[in-house]
């Protein structure tokens, strides 16, 4: 599932929906690879951690509040139920609302658009759009991948070397997500 690209005036809109594609890229990798009888299993012990489905359904979740909150003229995507989500069920809630996180930050970011503020949650403070919007976006998503890599690994069901080093490999990544170049590239 790739996401499809606004279009984006500026360098820095495009490079932002171009760079939050490759996030959700990564997301969609992780999905696909992760042993199935991983998605909700819980974690050892009395610990109230959260699945790997409740991990990867508030991803999407929090973007539709990104997206109600900072764009609401876009179609905010349904949210997901964390117990009852599918793997499936979250790539296709991840692609959509990755889709209206690259619209919302074409506008904001590519001075067009009615985006001109960022409203992380309900009870912070608005930000002025720039990339710290996506520098925050991005930390958010990174942080619960990491939370996703380490309880895949101690739930015995750690993904392949080969993907953990793939969602490194930002120049394929940025190739699958339809760009023509990359960071470092000519075209």
């Amino acid at each position: 599932m790739t996401m499809r690209q606004p279009k984006v005036q500026g360098q820095l809109g495009g490079a932002a929906v171009q760079i939050f594609a490759v996030n959700d890229r990564i997301n969609q990798i992780l999905i696909e690879h992760l042993d199935p009888a991983a998605w909700k299993a819980k974690a050892p012990g009395k610990s109230k951690t959260r699945t790997i489905a409740a991990i990867f359904t508030h991803m999407h979740n929090v973007r539709t509040k990104w997206v109600r909150l900072t764009a609401p003229h876009l179609k905010v995507p349904a949210q997901l139920s964390r117990t009852n989500c599918t793997p499936g069920q979250a790539r296709a809630g991840l692609a959509e609302s990755a889709a209206r996180c690259g619209e919302m930050l074409a506008e904001a970011l590519g001075g067009v658009g009615r985006v001109e503020r960022f409203h992380r949650d309900g009870w912070a403070r608005p930000w002025p759009v720039g990339p710290e919007m996506l520098c925050y976006m991005l930390a958010h998503e990174a942080h619960h991948r990491r939370q996703v890599l380490m309880l895949a690994h101690q739930l015995g069901f750690a993904l392949p070397k080969e993907v953990g080093y793939g969602i490194w490999n930002w120049e394929k990544l940025w190739k699958d997500c339809g760009a023509a170049g990359g960071p470092g590239s000519d075209s």
